[in-house]
């Protein structure tokens, strides 16, 4: 089974950038779309963002136009810059399957913190 691991999440400014990574045990491609999640205390887990395998992308309205999400199918990685970052942008972040249907299992997860 793909096993996901998240990564380059941290403590940043209003303002600052980050930029996550979600690197996969097998192949993206078989996956379909990808999509990134986050999950702030004591709420549910939401989907900020999502790509399709061939690049198509969309995302929340909170996020748009700060964050961007790619991928790389041939190293089987997701990526999520995240720019203009906000208070309420401060969650656990996590990657998977864009469509419910296709998840696997979730990973730990990235935290990041938007604060002053």
């Amino acid at each position: 089974q793909v096993q996901l691991v998240e990564s380059g999440g941290g403590l940043v400014q209003p303002g600052g950038s980050l930029r996550l990574s979600c690197a996969a045990s097998g192949s993206i491609f078989s996956i379909g779309a990808m999509g990134w999640y986050r999950q702030a205390p004591g709420k549910q887990r939401d989907l900020v963002a999502a790509i399709t395998s061939g690049g198509s992308t969309r995302y929340v309205d909170s996020v748009k136009g700060r964050f961007t999400i790619s991928r790389d199918n041939a190293k089987n990685t997701v990526y999520l810059q995240m720019n203009n970052l906000k208070p309420e942008d401060t969650a656990v972040y996590y990657c998977n399957a864009a469509l419910s249907g296709n998840f696997r299992g979730w990973g730990q997860g990235t935290q990041v913190t938007v604060s002053s």
